[in-house]
């Protein structure tokens, strides 16, 4: 079962006011960037990652303050939120009603100057970049809500180790042990047949990548 998850960016919530709207709006994720680390991984999103929610025309996407559902600013539904796909990332503005003058007024003074999006992964993997890094990159998935933050919480990494368990089929206890231990390297290497794991980050391969090759290689002995 898919879950949702919350990511960030800290580009600056814009104030895009005139004369006949109040509006403000930002990039809610942006493309091949790599964040915080998550608990043993970094996360990027590829720029395919919003393609099918666009092309469903964005059904029942908000834009929430904080994710609160009593901070409601506007909907895709609606036309109120307007969210658009570039080079750079998710955008999105938002016509904030007169009842959530505090919201405009946060922003504006520049008190609230983050944003977030919450979303579930279909489709994602793991591999190493040139320095060791394993790297989750999130390929398909839908878009729920985007949501200007005062303070990011820290990104929940539970689905990610979640993803990350069933692609070993390992136990998700187990995983979150060597994510804590900050020993996820642990599901790379096997003492039994080390052959197996690429010893040269500059060509290790996707956990996907490294499961196929050990049944082939058990198949043939």
């Amino acid at each position: 079962m898919n879950e949702v998850e919350r990511r960030y960016t800290r580009q600056i919530v814009e104030l895009r006011a005139d004369s006949e709207s109040r509006k403000i709006g930002g990039y809610a994720a942006k493309f091949g960037r790599l964040s915080e680390d998550l608990g043993g991984f970094r996360e990027q999103i590829d720029p395919a990652f919003f393609n099918k929610s666009k092309g469903d025309g964005w059904p029942g996407v908000v834009a929430r303050y904080q994710h609160d559902d009593n901070y409601l600013l506007g909907t895709s539904g609606a036309g109120t939120l307007r969210l658009s796909v570039d080079q750079t990332g998710l955008a999105y503005d938002v016509d904030v009603p007169h009842a959530r003058e505090d919201v405009f007024e946060l922003v504006q003074r520049g008190d609230v100057r983050a944003s977030s999006f919450a979303f579930v992964a279909f489709e994602d993997d793991f591999e190493r970049n040139n320095e060791g890094v394993l790297i989750r990159t999130l390929y398909t998935g839908k878009l729920f809500d985007v949501a200007p933050v005062v303070t990011p919480a820290y990104p929940d990494a539970t689905v990610g180790l979640r993803s990350l368990a069933r692609q070993f089929d390992a136990e998700y206890e187990e995983v979150r042990a060597l994510a804590r231990a900050n020993e996820l390297d642990r599901l790379f290497v096997r003492t039994d047949r080390p052959s197996v794991t690429p010893t040269d980050t500059r060509s290790a391969k996707s956990i996907t990548e490294l499961r196929r090759d050990l049944l082939a290689k058990n198949a043939s002995l």
